[in-house]
C-alpha cells in the first residue's frame, strides 16, 4: 500500500465550507467504551461536520436515534478548527476531511487523532466544452487549465497524468508542481489559474480540472466529467474521507455502531444521489486506515525533510 500511496499521494484537499458552534452533552468518552448504546442507555455524540445541510445527515441521525444515539452535528465554516476542537474534547468525532488532510494536521500539530471508518472518495473531474467525448480526444498542443494553489495543483497534476494527458517527472507526488512536466513525453500544456477561475476557463481553453464545488457552482453537472481520479481509486486513496476521533477513543463501540449506520443503504443512497453520483463509497476496515495514514504520516515526515 505504501508505494501505491507514494506514487498517488497529492496535495489536500480540503474544499469543506463548514459554520463553528458547539454543544454540550453526555457523550461516550474512552472510559465509556464497554458497549453499545440502546434505547435503554442513550449518549450523545457530537460530531464536527462540513455539510450538515446535506439531507442524508437527516436520514443518519435519525437512524442513530433509534439505535439510542443522539447525534449533535456541530457544522463549521473554518475547517481547520474540527481537528483542534476534537482533540480539546469539545466534541467527539469529526467527519470532513480526507487521509491526506489528517496526515498533514497529525505531522504539523504533533496529534495523533485516528481514522475509525471511511465515506466516500469525491471526485477530481476533467472537463471541457470543445466536444471532446474523453481524454484521448484532446488534440496535442491542447491547454488545460488547472488550480494553481498547493492544496489541488498537485492532485490535478496527478488527474492528467492518469489520463495519459501528461507525464511527471517524478512519477507523482505531494509536492508535484508543472515545473516537474516532462514536456517531451506530455501532450498538452497546463495554465495554472486560481481553483474559482478553471471554470471560467473552459470557455477560451481545451479543458480544464475543476474542483466538484466550483463545478457546481458555475451550473456544470459533475457527471459531464469526460475524466475523474475516481476511475483510478488507487490515485485517489489519500482523499478518502474519514471518520476521525482520538487515539483514545479509536475502539468505542458506540462510534463503530455509528459507522456501520453510515454505511446503511439508506445513508449511502441518499449521500449519492446528492453527490450526483461523483462520489465513490468506500467501506474500509478502521485498521487498515490507520496503517494507510501511518504511511502518509512518514511520507509528509520525508517531503519535509
Amino acid at each position: 500500500m505504501k508505494r501505491k500511496l507514494s506514487a498517488a499521494i497529492a496535495a489536500i484537499l480540503a474544499t469543506a465550507t463548514l459554520a463553528a458552534c458547539s454543544s454540550g452533552g453526555d457523550s461516550p468518552g474512552a472510559g465509556d467504551a464497554t458497549s453499545t448504546a440502546d434505547a435503554d442507555n442513550r449518549v450523545t455524540v457530537r460530531v464536527g461536520v462540513t455539510d450538515k445541510a446535506q439531507e442524508y445527515w437527516t436520514t443518519f441521525t435519525d437512524l442513530a436515534a433509534e439505535e439510542g444515539i443522539d447525534v449533535e452535528l456541530v457544522n463549521f465554516t473554518d475547517y481547520t478548527q474540527p481537528n483542534p476542537i476534537l482533540s480539546s474534547g469539545d466534541l467527539e468525532l469529526n467527519q470532513f476531511q480526507h487521509l491526506l488532510y489528517l496526515a498533514n494536521y497529525n505531522v504539523a500539530s504533533d496529534d495523533d487523532l485516528e481514522p475509525i471508518g471511511s465515506t466516500a472518495i469525491y471526485q477530481l473531474g476533467l472537463y471541457t466544452t470543445k466536444g471532446y467525448a474523453s481524454p484521448d480526444d484532446i488534440p496535442e498542443g491542447a491547454e488545460i487549465a488547472i488550480p494553481n494553489d498547493v492544496v489541488n495543483q498537485a492532485r490535478a497534476l496527478l488527474v492528467l497524468q492518469s489520463a495519459g494527458l501528461i507525464t511527471l517527472t517524478d512519477g507523482g507526488n505531494a509536492f508535484s508542481t508543472p515545473a516537474e512536466i516532462d514536456e517531451a513525453a506530455s501532450r498538452v500544456k497546463v495554465v495554472p489559474v486560481d481553483a474559482n477561475q478553471t471554470s471560467v476557463q473552459l470557455q477560451s481553453l481545451d479543458a480544464a480540472v475543476i474542483n466538484n464545488n466550483f463545478a457546481t457552482d458555475a451550473g456544470i453537472d459533475p457527471t459531464t466529467a469526460i475524466y475523474s481520479d475516481l476511475e483510478d481509486t488507487d490515485t485517489a486513496r489519500p482523499y478518502l474521507n474519514i471518520w476521525v476521533a482520538r487515539a483514545e477513543d479509536k475502539d468505542n463501540p458506540v462510534y463503530a455502531q455509528l459507522i456501520e449506520i453510515y454505511h446503511s443503504k439508506e445513508v449511502t443512497d441518499q449521500l449519492l444521489e446528492e453527490n450526483g453520483g461523483t462520489a465513490v463509497v468506500e467501506d474500509v476496515p478502521a485498521d487498515e486506515l490507520q496503517s494507510d495514514l501511518a504511511d502518509l504520516e512518514d511520507l509528509v515526515r520525508e517531503s519535509a525533510a
